[in-house]
């Protein structure tokens, strides 16, 4: 039995969802984002809820069932509130800058790193150390902040480079005389 899935995703207000040929549309304040659904579950828009159920008992109808919930929550929140991921950039001279529609790194590398802003996501600097993502698909955002990230990972003796606001890195101690 799906411990999420057996729960219904609330639609707050201003939010709508329709089922079309397979294919779940979430329209808000925000933009509009499509699902396509599986043939292993049901779904239905009953009394501003949208709930999931599976279609017999196999296993790919459960592992479906939470799965379906779960992108179908996702849906509702980012096209209501929307997604966003903080990064710090660590290290001396490290700095980000939006130019247009590029972000541009100074990683320490030789070279400017100059990532184009993908279409849906918005990038600001509130500080030169500072990147914030933000966009209404949570797969997206995360994506997106992961490329970012991916230019300089955080090294574990200074702990220089980009990171994303919430994680905590593991320190060495380096060598000793």
């Amino acid at each position: 039995m799906s411990r999420v899935g057996k729960y219904p995703v609330e639609l707050p207000a201003g939010v709508q969802v329709t089922i079309v040929d397979g294919i779940l549309k979430a329209t808000g304040k925000l933009g509009e984002l499509q699902l396509p659904l599986s043939d292993k579950v049901t779904t239905e828009i009953q009394d501003g809820k949208v709930s999931v159920t599976p279609i017999g008992e196999d296993a790919q109808a459960r592992m479906m069932w939470g799965t379906t919930r779960a992108l179908v929550a996702n849906l509702v929140k980012g096209v209501s509130e929307g997604y966003s991921k903080t990064l710090e950039i660590t290290g001396t001279g490290y700095r980000a800058a939006v130019q247009g529609s590029n972000l541009v790194l100074n990683l320490g590398y030789s070279h400017d790193v100059v990532y184009p802003i993908p279409q849906g996501i918005k990038i600001t600097t509130p500080r030169p150390t500072a990147v914030v993502v933000e966009g209404i698909d949570k797969q997206r955002v995360g994506q997106v902040a992961l490329d970012i990230r991916s230019f300089r990972k955080p090294e574990p003796y200074k702990g220089k480079g980009v990171r994303y606001e919430t994680e905590v890195l593991r320190r060495k101690e380096g060598k000793k005389k």
